[in-house]
């Protein structure tokens, strides 16, 4: 048979099928045009609705804090510390506002919604995770706000970390249900455990139950070989670091946790609308700019932000923009008041997960009962106070390793160190960075506020030494004065050397004087 007898008919067959069957394509074809063109009519109406809604949100924001006073700078009678997690924060509450506050005068309780009362009389602190939607409790036109930004993969890196070292913690017990008992018994009126405080209350539970499941997955494996020794992913002991920042929970809190804190979008925002702006700003990214402008307002608002980046800088940043101002509030108090401020800090603490002993305290609480009482009597300065700051970090930092290092020994070999982060996948961290967007803007925004209050308080220090010189004699003076202002500074220790030198050769001299005519 033929090329041209065997084909043409089965072509005019299927030809005559595809003939009969063309109407019902078609109103297949055109049934799935309907519904690309519904689906895409929701989607631009899901679109119109977040924006109008973030849209709304922020006008309103904006509104709100046209009539709050704009000077800045000078320090309200109380002051909101809007602590973003893992920051340093902690180090500042304990080290700086705990050296400067009286216990009494701290609202009750920073770093517990469940006990918050900010209209409690004579409260000038408030340190708390509560995001900026807590300022609509708050004497909006006698409240100061500070906070402290991180670079966002740092801070992310340092949640991961965190939940891991305390959900570990709890393995101490044999079981998740032994844990959580355990956690519930601790909770009493004078102790303030992490799983009160936001967001470790979501964070640390979701990791702990992730632990406990894969002990018992090693133990019914039997013995487990740990080839990796990268802690970001070793999968049979700790939930991996991808996974960490893929699932809901960290998109919901952690991601732009800096921008949505701020904003005051939390989860655990005090605005009815927070959700739903959140939930447009994470479907629709190109909504976030408007959350961003609104954050960085807030920042340019604030008496002071300070960087992690930038510790030292940005302790001595805080100490002579806050500090000063607080201890220049100080009335001296006597010894009883000071006495009674001690014991009533020592009273004070904070419990460790995952520990059957629930007066343990954790190093921060050790810190505060170690709290000078200088500035209560009015005798500290800007520079004493640094001193003391100093002092109290390295306790304070000490005392935070050690606790680290036992809760990372339930998981060994996982280990987090500075050095350990270098093990974390490029395309890993270019992961972070696009999942906190709005977060790395605000990181850059926040370095130029720096930048700018690091220099005008550094002029303002020179302006001051120079006035301190005008307390000396005209003809020292008119020496100084002929010298620029960096020239001072660095000659001046210097010329006070010299001088104590030249001072010690005439007493030196002197005496010998004396002692020669004694022997004659």
């Amino acid at each position: 048979m033929s090329t041209r007898s065997r084909f043409p008919h089965n072509i005019r067959v299927w030809n005559r099928g595809t003939m009969k069957l063309n109407p019902i394509w078609k109103l297949m074809a055109l049934g799935s045009l309907l519904l690309a063109s519904v689906i895409g009519s929701f989607a631009e109406l899901d679109f119109g609705h977040c924006e109008r809604v973030v849209n709304n949100w922020a006008d309103s924001s904006s509104s709100r804090e046209e009539h709050v006073n704009n000077d800045k700078r000078s320090l309200k009678d109380l002051l909101f510390f809007l602590h973003v997690p893992r920051t340093g924060g902690r180090t500042y509450f304990h080290c700086f506002l705990r050296k400067l506050y009286d216990s009494s005068e701290e609202c009750p309780r920073s770093y517990d919604k469940l006990h918050f009362n900010p209209r409690k009389e004579k409260c000038k602190l408030l340190a708390t995770h509560d995001d900026y939607s807590v300022m609509a409790k708050l004497p909006r036109e006698r409240t100061s706000v500070m906070t402290i930004v991180r670079d966002p993969i740092a801070r992310v890196l340092s949640t991961y970390e965190f939940s891991v070292e305390v959900a570990a913690r709890f393995l101490v017990h044999p079981n998740l249900t032994s844990a959580s008992r355990m956690s519930s018994r601790i909770r009493k009126s004078n102790v303030i455990s992490t799983l009160d405080i936001w967001p470790w209350k979501f964070l640390v539970p979701w990791m702990r139950e992730d632990l406990f499941a894969r002990r018992d997955a090693r133990k019914v494996k039997g013995v487990v070989i740990i080839e990796d020794d990268n802690p970001y992913d070793m999968e049979e002991m700790l939930m991996p670091l991808r996974k960490y920042l893929d699932a809901p929970t960290a998109h919901d809190i952690i991601h732009n946790g800096a921008t949505f804190q701020i904003t005051g979008l939390t989860n655990n925002s005090y605005l009815s609308e927070a959700h739903e702006v959140r939930h447009c700003v994470q479907k629709f990214k190109s909504l976030g700019e408007h959350v961003l402008q609104v954050a960085k307002r807030r920042l340019d608002s604030m008496l002071y932000v300070g960087l992690t980046e930038e510790h030292r800088e940005s302790a001595s940043l805080f100490a002579n923009v806050v500090g000063s101002q607080i201890l220049s509030q100080v009335v001296p108090s006597d010894a009883t008041a000071k006495t009674k401020t001690f014991r009533s800090e020592a009273s004070v603490t904070i419990s460790e997960p995952g520990s059957d002993k629930s007066n343990i305290q954790n190093g921060t609480s050790e810190v505060a009962s170690n709290i000078t009482t200088e500035a209560k009597s009015g005798n500290m300065t800007v520079k004493t106070l640094m001193e003391v700051y100093e002092g109290c970090i390295t306790h304070l930092r000490k005392s935070q390793g050690t606790r680290r290092a036992n809760s990372l020994k339930r998981i060994s070999p996982a280990n987090f160190t500075k050095g350990t982060r270098t093990r974390v996948p490029r395309e890993v961290i270019q992961q972070i960075k696009s999942l906190n967007n709005l977060d790395v803007e605000l990181f850059k925004y926040a370095k130029e506020i720096f930048a700018k209050e690091h220099e005008l308080v550094s002029k303002k220090l020179i302006s001051t030494s120079k006035r301190s010189i005008g307390d000396l004699p005209s003809e020292i003076r008119n020496v100084f004065g002929e010298m620029g202002d960096e020239k001072l500074l660095k000659w001046l220790p210097m010329a006070l050397i010299l001088l104590l030198l030249f001072l010690l050769f005439l007493f030196v001299n002197a005496r010998r004087r004396r002692t020669s005519k004694v022997k004659i």
